[in-house]
C-alpha cells in the first residue's frame, strides 16, 4: 500500500497547523501587551517613512528576479529580462495562498507555456530556493551573539562577510558564473530584507539604550526568521513563523511592546511591499521580440 498521500496530507496538516499556532502566539503577545503598545508617536513624517520602506522593499523584490533570471541562463534557458521580471512579479503575490508554494506553481505553469522545458524550469526554483536557504543560514551567523554572547558583533560580521566572499569567489572559480551573481543578487535582496527591520524597529519605541553593534545581530535574526517562514509549507509567506520566531530572537534584547509593534509593522510593509511589486510587474508591457 502506498502511504505517501498520507504523509503527504499529515505533513501539510501540520505545517499548517505550525503557521496557525505562530500566528495565534503572536496575537497573544499583542493581547498581553495591547496596553503598552503605543503609536501615538508615529507623525507624518514617520509615516511617510513608512511608505518609502514600503517602496523599498517592493523594489528589492527585483533583485530575487535577477536572481532567477541567472538561474535560468544557467539551466541554459534564454529569457529576456522584462518578460522575466514581469514573470517573477506576477508570480510571486501567489505565495501568500496557503500551501507557500503556489508562487512557484504559478511561475512554473508560465514558463512552460512561454515554451520552456519544464524540467530545467523546475530545477531553477529548487536551486533558487536551496541557495536561499543556505544564504539565510549564512545570514543567521550575524545573529550568533545572541546565542553565544563571548562572540562579538565584529567577529560575527567578519565571519558572515568572509563566508559570503568565499562562497561567490568558490562558484566564480568553478566556472558557475551564473550561480555566483544569483547569489549575489540575492544576498541584496535578504540585506535589504533585515535593513527594512531594522528601520521599523528603531522607528517603534525607545530603542536609544540599546547598542547600534547589536543591530547586525536584528538583521541576521530577522534572515532566520524569514528562513523559518520560508521553509514552512503550509504558511503563507510565512505568516506566523516568522513573526513568533522573531518574538522568541529578540525578546531580550528589545521592551516586547516596542518588539511587538515593529513585528507587525514589519510584515505590513513587507506585505504592502509585494503588493506593489505585483502591481507594477503586470502594468510592463513586453513586446513580442520580448517573449521566450
Amino acid at each position: 500500500m502506498n502511504h505517501r498521500p498520507h504523509l503527504k496530507r499529515w505533513v501539510h496538516t501540520a505545517s499548517t497547523l505550525l503557521a496557525f499556532a505562530g500566528a495565534a502566539f503572536v496575537v497573544l503577545k499583542i493581547a498581553d501587551h495591547s496596553a503598552q503598545i503605543d503609536i501615538t508617536h508615529f507623525g507624518a513624517a514617520s509615516w511617510a517613512g513608512l511608505a518609502l520602506l514600503v517602496v523599498g522593499y517592493g523594489a528589492s523584490n527585483a533583485l530575487l528576479a535577477r536572481a532567477w533570471w541567472q538561474l535560468l541562463k544557467y539551466f541554459e534557458l534564454q529569457a529576456p529580462w522584462p518578460w522575466t521580471l514581469k514573470t517573477y512579479g506576477v508570480s510571486q503575490i501567489n505565495k501568500y495562498i496557503p500551501g507557500n508554494i503556489f508562487h512557484l506553481a504559478g511561475r512554473q505553469a508560465l514558463g512552460m507555456s512561454a515554451g520552456m522545458a519544464a524540467r530545467p524550469l523546475a530545477q531553477s526554483a529548487l536551486w533558487e530556493l536551496a541557495m536561499l536557504a543556505l544564504l539565510g543560514l549564512l545570514y543567521g551567523s550575524l545573529a550568533a551573539p545572541l546565542g553565544w554572547p563571548q562572540m562579538s558583533a565584529t567577529t560575527a560580521t567578519v565571519l558572515w562577510a568572509s563566508l559570503l566572499a568565499f562562497g561567490y569567489a568558490a562558484l566564480r572559480r568553478l566556472g558557475a558564473k551564473p550561480l555566483a551573481l544569483a547569489m549575489g543578487w540575492q544576498a541584496g535582496f535578504l540585506m535589504m530584507s533585515g535593513t527594512v527591520f531594522i528601520v521599523v524597529l528603531l522607528m517603534s519605541g525607545h530603542t536609544s539604550a540599546v547598542s547600534y553593534s547589536t543591530l547586525s545581530a536584528v538583521c541576521g535574526a530577522y534572515v532566520l526568521a524569514w528562513l523559518a517562514g520560508l521553509v514552512t509549507p503550509g504558511a503563507p509567506a510565512g505568516v506566523g513563523v516568522r513573526e513568533a520566531v522573531l518574538l522568541l530572537l529578540l525578546g531580550g534584547l528589545f521592551a516586547p511592546a516596542d518588539l511587538l509593534v515593529a513585528v507587525v509593522l514589519g510584515r505590513v510593509v513587507t506585505a504592502s511591499g509585494d503588493l506593489l511589486f505585483y502591481l507594477y510587474a503586470l502594468s510592463i508591457k513586453t513586446k513580442a521580440h520580448d517573449h521566450v
